[in-house]
């Protein structure tokens, strides 16, 4: 239920599993000796293995974000493995969402006393131990999340022993599979430098075995099938470009369950990474609201994006204004200060542009890529030029022909900055190559790179990225094995954690 709950929050493009990243990441904070290997009796036939129909309904109100429901559910049900299991997936869903930190230690004390009665509990089967090793997991995502990383990365690594350990006594028990598939597939997708750290930790990982697992528990009916099918699905849009996929489980399931606000949250989260900014702006302003739903404040903050690539610049600037006033978290405040500058200084508001330029500095992180742009976009002072940024937000918005209209008035000059001089063929070639014109889009990827050098921005291993995509669906293996190791072998920018996992995840395709 942790890795839901994370996507609820919207953490991760590889967005929504920055969390997860964040956990394998933070292992780099510890030195441990692998474990010893322990010999687990197989067990074909587990039993107590099923959510009662009360939890089963209390999970499904979880699932849907509305906490009072699912505590109607819970009270007075037996504090049987499932239902410790069930509070928690409630309670760390309602701390990741609010990121209230204040709610911190009060949640992290509760998840001891579920995993004391856990270990004190005489109950057979592979429920109690998959809730042990679950619970444990949700415990490292909070810790990491806010701020304990040291605490957060031994907590992973007993959630990963002990999730292993509940696959190899129980092989048949699917939601175990799920979780550790998940973990295997993150950690086998680090780069190779981070490999001899997580083999001294004893945590191996591999993304054919976490695909094969996930796929398990996605594919077969068990309690938690409908995360699995989600994650499996969210992880294969991401990283192995199935977009279509994607959206069409999340509007088949929205469309079963249109008051289940995860749902409604997942399918603009997809309709906007897909570039179709009405649809996704319609799918919002339809999404459950009321006193029934934990507020979810990331939500006015794809709007305020959403808005922002219609050149509506007063709406989008109410719509984050709405997001930092409910959100209590400390990520998307940089990326959120980045967006209200550019709405005012796209309108032409240039005193109101400069504060927000100075709130960049002011408050939030710069974990995710996001916040790490804007912080940089404050630290270097670059000036953005209006015409590239109003075809960049085009694009995003799915808006292709009006973008290449926007570029169309570009001109460039003596004095153009490098960084301009980049951007303006990679718009063209994204242009082109999301409106299905790969030859054009080719011939401007490959302009890109030509003209970048080393130059430490994005745009270059992007398109030595996008290339590898084209000709890999082309079929010419060769070729986009080549642009994928370019791409690689950028030392350094503002997207390259994001950019060389997918590259890495698409050479293995390529083996």
């Amino acid at each position: 239920m942790g890795s839901i709950a994370q996507i609820r929050n919207g953490l991760s493009s590889s967005r929504q599993w920055i969390v997860c990243l964040l956990l394998v990441v933070a292992f780099l904070r510890l030195a441990h000796s692998a474990p010893s290997q322990e010999a687990y009796q197989v067990e074909l036939a587990p039993t107590s293995v099923a959510l009662s129909s009360q939890q089963a309904r209390a999970y499904a109100e979880v699932l849907k974000m509305r906490p009072g429901a699912a505590r109607k559910w819970l009270k007075g049900a037996p504090s049987t493995a499932g239902t410790l299991l069930i509070a928690d997936c409630l309670e760390i869903t309602e701390l990741l969402v609010s990121q209230d930190a204040t709610r911190y230690e009060a949640a992290v004390e509760a998840q001891d006393r579920r995993l004391s009665a856990l270990d004190k509990s005489s109950e057979p089967g592979a429920l109690r131990a998959y809730a042990r090793a679950e619970i444990r997991l949700h415990q490292a995502a909070a810790q990491v999340v806010f701020g304990h990383e040291v605490q957060g990365a031994w907590s992973l690594r007993q959630s990963y022993q002990q999730m292993q350990a509940v696959v190899q006594r129980y092989p048949q028990y699917l939601p175990a599979r799920k979780t550790l598939g998940m973990l295997q597939f993150f950690i086998g997708s680090l780069p190779e430098s981070y490999r001899w750290f997580l083999k001294l930790l004893g945590l191996p990982g591999s993304v054919e075995t976490g695909l094969q697992n996930l796929r398990s528990a996605a594919t077969q009916p068990n309690d938690f099938q409908l995360e699995a099918r989600l994650i499996l699905a969210l992880l294969e849009e991401t990283y192995y470009k199935k977009p279509e996929a994607a959206l069409q489980l999340v509007e088949t399931l929205h469309r079963q369950q249109p008051d289940n606000l995860l749902l409604s949250y997942l399918l603009i989260s997809q309709l906007k990474k897909q570039h179709r900014t009405d649809a996704a702006l319609a799918a919002y302003r339809a999404s459950p609201v009321g006193a029934d739903y934990l507020p979810l404040p990331y939500l006015h903050h794809m709007a305020a994006d959403l808005l922002l690539y219609q050149g509506q610049y007063a709406a989008s600037t109410r719509a984050n204004q709405q997001f930092l006033q409910l959100y209590r978290g400390q990520h998307y405040r940089k990326d959120a200060a980045f967006k209200l500058y550019l709405a005012a200084w796209l309108a032409g508001d240039g005193a109101t542009a400069e504060k927000y330029r100075r709130q960049i500095n002011a408050s939030g992180r710069t974990v995710l890529e996001e916040d790490n742009y804007a912080q940089r976009f404050f630290e270097e002072k670059l000036p953005l030029n209006r015409t590239l940024t109003r075809a960049r937000l085009q694009i995003d918005g799915g808006y292709y022909r009006s973008a290449l209209a926007t570029l169309n008035s570009f001109q460039l000059t003596q004095t153009t900055p490098l960084r301009d001089r980049l951007e303006a063929p990679y718009r063209r070639a994204r242009a082109y190559h999301l409106l299905g014109h790969p030859d054009s889009a080719r011939l401007y990827y490959a302009r890109t790179i030509a003209l970048a050098g080393n130059a430490p921005y994005y745009f270059a291993p992007q398109s030595a990225l996008q290339l590898g995509y084209i000709y890999q669906a082309e079929g010419q293996k060769n070729t986009a094995r080549a642009y994928f190791n370019k791409a690689l072998s950028y030392s350094k920018h503002e997207y390259k954690n994001s950019t060389d996992t997918k590259a890495k995840l698409a050479l293995k395709e390529l083996e």
